[in-house]
Formats: structure tokens, C-alpha cells, sequence
């Protein structure tokens, strides 16, 4: 059996020996950037300069975590490395860039000591053992580097969306009330705004899980972006920390698919909402849709935790218009559906099965289906749900599906304490 301590020895001689050839393996890198991530390679010469000096210092710092038995989880990442993430994120980088980057470093530098520790170990035992420490510590060391880098982007893209937003952020806003001129605006923000508009309003509900902030919140916009038939990169206004104002320039009117919202939301921060406007054309489409979101961001807002995590306004265009002034749209829910809108969950039942129940057309059985229930409880709920009414719902069944569809977006918010 192989001792330990043996073959920790052996892998500090392997990291002391490469340590003296870190400038040609930092050149091997820049090579390999070059034909992997070119754009990282042909930029501006003090960010290549940078880049290169953030190679040097995280082949220096892994080489001696292997010479010293350091731990690489105490590991800070080198100052050239963080600076190098935050310059991308100011130039709008994709942070997947950075990562990747890491990692085909990892890739050559590993494959680079097998091939050494190939040519000086004859025992197949040792040279099997190093590497398999050299493997863990190596990957130990990028997992640790990679989340301070990656934070460090992301709180520097934050920072730098907000300052660069501000005069965007006022141009837009006088977009909004009217004036600005169409051409010098376009110039100024680098958006057309002559064609069709879906604009969109996305926000954290609560502080962040993940910090990631409105650099999170420009990623997702971009991924739903990319499932429309977009004509170009869509318009990202950040409005404060948590929330920013969208438009996405597109060829035809069009909404997101919903699997792909609920796919780019099932890998966001639990915390983001979006609210979706309906295409508009021209200037005045720009602003319609906006106004639309905004409705919907408010219904949203009303409604708290309870409120789905993505609306449309044609999904809820009606109730958000309802929902306007809260305390009237609560007033008229409880003369509408009297005992019914109570806040408990035997009324919240009887609720749900009477709104599916008139959605279906009056089908028990087609309610039955939707609800996964026996058409006799169906049937029993609508009649117990219509006792709660006190009136015959064909008396005012429009006014009573509109309470019902109040009462399933903003749940207490409109609803009366037991």
C-alpha cells in the first residue's frame, strides 16, 4: 500500500518542477483562448494584458497550494483574476465566458501534468495516486476560485448596470411621458424604436438568493429573448437593485412560449418575477406595452407570495385593470361573492371548484376532469358554493367570474378575514 505521505512528496516535486516553466504554460493558454475564445484574446490590449497576468497568478497560487500542502479551500483568487472578472463584466462579457475559460485552463494544465509525471514516474501505483490527488486539489482550487471570480462579476455588472442606467434610465422615462425625440433617442440608446415592441417589467420579488441582482435579471431576459422572434438585443433598463424595465425588438408580434419562460424561470433565482405587456407598434406601442406591464406588475405586487411567478396581460389584463384601486376591487369581490369570499380554505375549495365549474361552460363532468374529482363532489361543492352566494349565479354570472378570477390571482389581498 502506498504511503500518503510518499505521494504528496512526490506531486510538490512534479508543482516545483512545473512551477519554473508558468510563463510558457501562460502562453500556452493564450494560444489555446485564442482558437477556443477568441474574443477574450483579440480585444483591447490592456484587458488581453490583464488576462494574461490573471493566468500567471492562478498557475502560481495552484502550483504552490500543491508545493506547500495548502488548502485550497482557504484560497483567496489572485487580485489580477477578480479585476480581469470585473473588466468583463464591464464590457458585458458573458460571465459563462469566464467560466469556460477556467476550465479549459484546467483541462490543459492537468493533461499537461500527466504528461510530465508520465515521463518521470515509473511505479503505474504512484503515478496513478498522484494524479488522483493532483485531480481532487485542482478541482478543489477552481471551484473555490471560480465562485469568488463569478461573484465578483456579478456584483461589478450590477454596479455597472446602474451607473451606466441612469441617463438611460431618464431618456427612457421621457420616452414614456412624451417627450424626447425619436432619432436622437434611438441613437442614444442604441434601440429602434420605429418597429414592434413586447415590453416586460422583471424584478425579485424579496432580496435575492443567489446576489446575482440585475445581472441575473439581464441573463433570464435574454434567454426568454431568445425563444421570440427577436429583431435585435433587447432594451434593459434598470430601474433600482432589484428591478428593471424590458423591450424586446421584434420582426412580428409575438409572445414567449410558456414551457420556455417556465424553463428559464425553473433555473433563476426563485425570488424573479416577470410581468409581460402585449406587442406594440411604433413609439406608441413602445409605450402601450409598458403601460400594460406595469399593470400587470402591479396586480403582481398586490398579490404578494401568492401571485404566479410570470403574467401576461392578456392573461389578467382585465383583473389588473380591476385590481387599480385595491380597496375598491376588495369591497366589490365581497358584494359579489358575499360568504364565499371568505379567507379560509373550505370557502378557497368551494371557490376554485365554482370558478372551474363556470370556466368549463356549467360541465360537471368536464369540471370533474380538470379538478381530478368525482362529478357528485363537484356537483356538491357548486351547489354548497352557491348557498355561500345567496343568489342563483345566473343572476350576475359575469360579475361573479370576474370575482372568482380576483379572488384566484390576489387570494387575501381582496378576500375577508373569518
Amino acid at each position: 500500500m502506498l504511503d500518503e505521505r510518499a505521494v504528496t512528496e512526490s506531486v510538490a516535486e512534479l508543482a516545483s518542477g512545473l512551477s519554473g516553466q508558468v510563463d510558457e504554460l501562460t502562453g500556452e493558454l493564450l494560444q489555446l483562448y485564442a482558437r477556443e475564445l477568441p474574443h477574450l484574446v483579440h480585444d483591447d490590449e490592456s484587458v488581453v494584458s490583464l488576462l494574461s497576468a490573471s493566468l500567471h497568478q492562478n498557475l502560481d497560487t495552484a502550483l504552490r497550494i500543491f508545493q506547500h500542502c495548502i488548502d485550497p479551500g482557504r484560497v483567496e483568487a489572485p487580485a489580477a483574476a477578480m479585476e480581469y472578472a470585473r473588466r468583463l463584466a464591464q464590457r458585458g462579457t458573458p460571465v459563462i465566458d469566464l467560466i469556460r475559460a477556467y476550465y479549459l485552463g484546467q483541462t490543459a494544465i492537468l493533461n499537461h501534468a500527466l504528461i510530465t509525471a508520465t515521463g518521470q514516474v515509473e511505479d503505474r501505483a504512484l503515478l496513478g495516486a498522484m494524479m488522483s490527488q493532483v485531480l481532487t486539489g485542482a478541482f478543489a482550487f477552481i471551484d473555490r476560485v471560480t465562485q469568488q471570480v463569478v461573484s465578483a462579476y456579478q456584483e461589478e455588472r450590477d454596479r455597472w448596470l446602474l451607473g451606466r442606467s441612469a441617463a438611460r434610465a431618464a431618456r427612457v422615462r421621457a420616452l414614456l411621458d412624451g417627450g424626447a425625440d425619436l432619432e436622437g433617442s434611438e441613437t442614444a440608446l442604441g434601440y429602434r424604436l420605429r418597429g414592434t415592441h413586447l415590453a416586460m417589467i422583471v424584478w425579485h420579488g424579496v432580496e435575492p438568493l443567489s446576489g446575482n441582482g440585475l445581472s441575473g435579471l439581464e441573463r433570464l431576459t435574454g434567454e426568454i429573448a431568445e425563444n421570440l422572434p427577436s429583431a435585435g438585443k433587447p432594451l434593459f433598463v434598470p430601474i433600482d437593485e432589484l428591478s428593471s424595465w424590458v423591450w424586446v425588438p421584434l420582426d412580428r408580434a409575438g409572445l414567449p412560449d410558456e414551457d420556455h419562460v417556465r424553463k428559464v424561470l425553473a433555473g433563476a433565482d426563485p425570488t424573479v418575477r416577470l410581468a409581460i405587456g402585449e406587442p406594440g407598434e411604433g413609439l406608441e406601442g413602445f409605450r402601450r406595452s409598458h403601460r400594460q406591464a406595469q399593470r400587470v406588475h402591479a396586480l403582481a405586487d398586490a398579490a404578494g407570495e401568492h401571485c404566479d411567478r410570470v403574467l401576461t396581460f392578456r392573461e389578467v389584463g382585465a383583473i389588473a385593470l380591476m385590481a387599480a384601486d385595491l380597496g375598491a376591487a376588495k369591497a366589490w369581490v365581497s358584494d359579489t361573492l358575499g360568504e364565499l369570499a371568505t379567507d379560509d380554505e373550505q370557502h378557497a375549495r368551494a371557490r376554485d371548484t365554482l370558478r372551474v365549474f363556470l370556466a368549463t361552460g356549467s360541465s360537471y363532468t368536464a369540471a370533474a376532469g380538470l379538478l381530478s374529482m368525482h362529478k357528485n363532489s363537484v356537483q356538491y361543492r357548486v351547489r354548497k358554493a352557491q348557498d355561500m352566494l345567496g343568489r342563483p349565479v345566473s343572476d350576475n354570472r359575469l360579475d361573479v367570474e370576474l370575482a372568482l378570477k380576483l379572488c384566484q390571482r390576489l387570494g387575501p389581498a381582496v378576500l375577508n378575514t373569518p
